[in-house]
């Protein structure tokens, strides 16, 4: 990838929970103050998660738009927020929602560096101890060399 899909500005982390409407609109949010994503994104991660989960274990979730809604999509980029209080995902603990925007293959690269991340429980709970976006970002920065 030409660019950095993850920065600092789009890691966010907040103390308290929020709803999976709530979590689904702010990292669509983030996408869209990126320049990756269109208005019409946040619309699009629903009709997925209407389809299907993007739950994936581990305490994250991954929404994303459906193939059907690729003219939404701008250029490759991720948001990152932790929520401390956690969000109830189809029933499912998530403390990680990471919006996911791939132009062209580019979301399947992003997506196994993702995976790698959160596949230790062990690395989620450093994850989780990050004390800043910059600390969270830091430990996620491996992303970028996809």
């Amino acid at each position: 990838m030409a660019h950095e899909v993850l920065t600092v500005g789009q890691v966010r982390i907040h103390t308290d929970g929020a709803t999976q409407e709530q979590a689904m609109k702010e990292a669509a949010d983030i996408l869209e103050a990126a320049g990756a994503v269109t208005s019409a994104y946040y619309d699009a991660m629903q009709q997925r998660e209407q389809t299907v989960s993007t739950y994936m274990g581990n305490e994250l979730a991954i929404p994303h738009g459906t193939n059907e809604t690729k003219d939404t999509i701008l250029d490759s980029a991720l948001s990152v927020v932790r929520y401390d209080g956690g969000v109830d995902w189809g029933g499912e603990p998530v403390t990680f929602v990471i919006g996911i925007a791939g132009k062209g293959g580019e979301h399947l690269e992003i997506l196994s560096q993702i995976a790698i991340l959160f596949s230790e429980e062990d690395d989620v709970e450093k994850l989780k101890s990050a004390s800043t976006p910059e600390e969270l970002y830091d430990l996620l920065a491996s992303v970028n060399e996809s």
